[in-house]
């Protein structure tokens, strides 16, 4: 993985991730209101250093972030073929309350391909990334999706959307899948999910309710682990849409199946 923009992508990740790590500290030891103001002052932090270097680096790229919104390339009214995908705090209610499952996520697409994205967790220290046909890699090794084949042995998770009121099937899906599977988790985190989707710690995730953000890097990264990614009838996953689907492959079908009732 010599690619000059993964390498800067995965710098810029791990440079955010020491200032989610370096605020965390301090965002337990306030009140609740005070530790919610520096829970926001910690993922625009994040989000300014990982556009500041976007655009000192590729200025002629646009950016979607989940804070500040979309914004184009600074360079013109053109629009960039290319267009950095970022989470500069993926987990923050985990992050607000000092639960160890949070994450930095970037993907990067180009012509509305996914061409690299880079997940990491700065407590774990543990630097996910993937380039388009290059595979995926968890600290510089190659990972590759689990071999589970059975959806009873599978350990699943999942993500409560914040709406939930609003997405009636959600619970049904929830209540099934524990009933069907091994074992279903929910941890907050979806990037970090997918991530873990690809390097075989998950055999499954489903999620009503996402974003683009949420998913540009997981995505890759699963795909480029030998995984697959659709949405929840199994056609082709548009990042934009809310409804994904990801699995080992082996088990996509059948939780297709769960979904559909």
């Amino acid at each position: 993985m010599g690619d000059p923009l993964l390498t800067f992508a995965i710098n810029v990740a791990r440079d955010a991730g020491g200032i989610l790590v370096d605020k965390l500290g301090r965002a337990l030891q306030v009140s609740n209101k005070g530790a919610i103001d520096l829970v926001t002052e910690a993922v625009l932090a994040s989000e300014k250093l990982i556009i500041e270097r976007i655009r000192s680096h590729y200025p002629r790229h646009s950016i979607l972030a989940e804070e500040s919104g979309a914004s184009e390339n600074s360079s013109g009214n053109t629009t960039s073929e290319w267009k950095w995908i970022i989470d500069p705090l993926d987990g923050t209610t985990n992050y607000a309350h000092g639960y160890p499952c949070f994450c930095v996520s970037i993907g990067l697409e180009r012509a509305g391909k996914l061409e690299l994205g880079v997940v990491y967790d700065p407590l774990r220290n543990e630097m996910f990334a993937a380039e388009r046909g290059q595979g995926a890699t968890l600290n510089e090794r190659r990972i590759r999706v689990s071999a589970v084949a059975e959806l009873n042995q599978a350990m699943l998770c999942t993500g409560f959307p914040y709406n939930v009121r609003e997405r009636p099937d959600f619970a049904r899906d929830f209540s099934n899948f524990t009933m069907k599977a091994q074992a279903v988790r929910r941890d907050g985190s979806a990037a970090l999910d997918l991530a873990y989707v690809a390097c075989g710690r998950f055999d499954g995730f489903w999620e009503d309710g996402l974003n683009p953000w949420d998913l540009a890097a997981g995505v890759l990264l699963i795909e480029e682990a030998g995984g697959k990614v659709s949405d929840f009838a199994g056609a082709p996953l548009d990042i934009y849409s809310p409804r994904v689907l990801a699995t080992n492959g082996l088990v996509h079908q059948s939780m297709i199946a769960v979904i559909r009732g």
